[in-house]
């Protein structure tokens, strides 16, 4: 599994126009967003690579003002680490990889008052939007039009679904494109007034069993904590791998 989802990360990160190649490495750049965990590099499958390709890679990241980093399974590259470590990177976590395939989900009990719209207006887009904003802490207002980026989820085949709990914008999720039947199930946000009613869990069971039902073979994700991958164990995900997730400390983005 370790190897499917490395797949499909490199497979997005391919997609996405502001991707460059850097020796053994794929990086994902967003030249509006510089956000680091929307910046960062991919090993090839096998990498190892040697001090002159991690330099290499550090100088992509600071030519473009963003702070050098990687996500990736480090089974798919066991020699990276040691490389990335003698250069001064840091290990920020190895979160635990879960999935969902369709006999495995397991639907929580309904939200009253809960429904679920696949955003395609962009009064929805620009809610969905604002809920991950605000949940996921950003600073000041959603720029006009913020919901443009998941307009191009969907229009790149994933899917996208704003919760509405008595008519107003609760949460927030999508899946992204899928590779080969795997989709990531990602951004899931609850408004902050909408939180510990079960909405987060029921968004998720909702994204996964539509992704399903599309004919997706698995679903995968990467919980933010022990609590989240606790929600998500309940609705049938279960853990198939680690993550590492690394960075060069004392390099910060330049907003």
């Amino acid at each position: 599994m370790d190897f499917d989802v490395q797949h499909h990360m490199r497979t997005l990160a391919l997609r996405v126009p502001g991707h460059i190649r850097v020796g053994p490495f794929v990086c994902r750049f967003n030249p509006s967003w510089s956000n680091p965990y929307a910046n960062y590099a991919i090993p090839d499958d096998h990498a190892e690579p040697n001090a002159a390709d991690v330099r290499g890679l550090i100088s992509a990241f600071r030519e473009r003002d963003r702070k050098p980093r990687l996500e990736y399974m480090p089974a798919c590259a066991p020699a990276v680490e040691a490389t990335l470590a003698a250069a001064g990177f840091e290990i920020e976590d190895r979160p635990p990889i879960m999935a969902c395939p369709p006999e495995s989900l397991n639907a929580p009990k309904p939200v009253d008052g809960l429904e679920f719209v696949e955003a395609r207006r962009d009064e929805d887009l620009d809610d969905l939007a604002a809920v991950q904003h605000y949940a996921f802490g950003e600073p000041g207002r959603p720029d006009p039009g913020a919901g443009a980026g998941a307009r191009r989820i969907y229009q790149n085949g994933g899917i996208v679904v704003l919760a509405r709990h008595h008519g107003e914008p609760a949460g927030a999720g999508s899946c992204s494109a899928p590779v080969d039947g795997m989709t990531e199930l990602g951004g899931v946000a609850v408004a902050d007034r909408w939180r510990r009613r079960g909405i987060g869990a029921a968004l998720s069971a909702h994204l996964t069993g539509l992704a399903h039902q599309r004919g997706y073979h698995t679903v995968w994700l990467e919980p933010a904590d022990a609590g989240v991958q606790r929600i998500y164990a309940s609705i049938g995900f279960r853990p198939v791998g680690e993550k590492l997730n690394i960075s060069l400390p004392g390099d910060s983005p330049i907003s």
